[in-house]
């Protein structure tokens, strides 16, 4: 028997004035891959993951994770599902330090209760000792931790892209949705942050979808690749059976390609 995919979308549309930024986009995300999803700029990638991350509300369509319905919750109700994203423009809390940005995002914190604080100082405490020790475990994979009580302002634009991965893998996903996780950031770290990708599917059994335009990532690093062009998806497959597909050519080249998609 199949396994049923983690993720589905069926019919997903959203309209801004007369723009249809999302024509119909149905796919599906089987659980434990690596997906990538690609197309060319405006082909409606971003705003799909608004949509179906609760950031938007998607005029018709329906998407389910895990067998729930999602859209039109709001996205923290989504996050707590086990379904988290990053941003294309990172979102770090600016006036905060590394370290707090890191901490907010741990689920199942008793300090968060004033009755705990009152009553329970001992649990509440060594929760907070365990998300410490969390957060500076996952800030030493991608080599911030020496920047851990510096404010996430001064943080240069790669390393604010590296904290908000970091600061989702502290919600603990079950599905990790990245907006363009490799851009801005220097060769060294994009490869430790894809090795830290693969541990993470093998190990935890997390399963991601990004959105990405290098395509030696995308070729080299997913299970399976879906492309969408105008609001739809046009193609989805094995990397090298879309690179070569006709329609994914056109896409992005207007027809002139011959031989895929370098």
């Amino acid at each position: 028997m199949t396994e049923a995919p983690i993720f589905e979308a069926e019919g997903i549309e959203k309209s801004f004035g007369g723009i249809r930024a999302v024509n119909g986009a149905t796919m599906d995300v089987k659980r434990g891959s690596i997906t990538a999803l690609i197309g060319p700029n405006g082909a409606g990638k971003t705003t799909f993951f608004n949509l179906i991350t609760g950031f938007y509300r998607p005029d018709r369509g329906r998407a389910r994770f895990d067998g729930r319905e999602v859209q039109g919750r709001p996205p923290y109700v989504i996050a707590r599902f086990g379904m988290v994203r990053t941003f294309q423009i990172t979102k770090a809390l600016a006036a905060m330090p590394v370290i707090d940005n890191m901490m907010l995002a741990a689920p199942d914190q008793p300090g968060e209760s004033l009755r705990n604080v009152l009553f329970r100082p001992l649990a509440w405490r060594k929760r907070e000792q365990e998300v410490h020790e969390q957060a500076i475990e996952l800030l030493d994979v991608f080599n911030l931790t020496r920047l851990a009580d510096h404010y996430a302002g001064t943080l240069s634009g790669g390393q604010r892209k590296l904290l908000e991965l970091a600061r989702a893998l502290m919600a603990q996903p079950r599905f990790l949705l990245l907006d363009e996780p490799m851009a801005g950031i220097n060769p060294t770290l994009g490869r430790r942050l894809l090795d830290h990708m693969q541990r993470l599917r093998a190990e935890d059994g997390v399963t991601f979808l990004f959105i990405e335009h290098d395509m030696e990532v995308v070729m080299n690093h997913s299970d399976r690749v879906i492309v969408m062009a105008e609001g739809r998806v046009i193609a989805e497959g094995e990397p090298q059976a879309v690179r070569s597909d006709r329609a994914v050519i056109d896409a992005y080249l207007g027809g002139a390609g011959h031989g895929g998609i370098e």
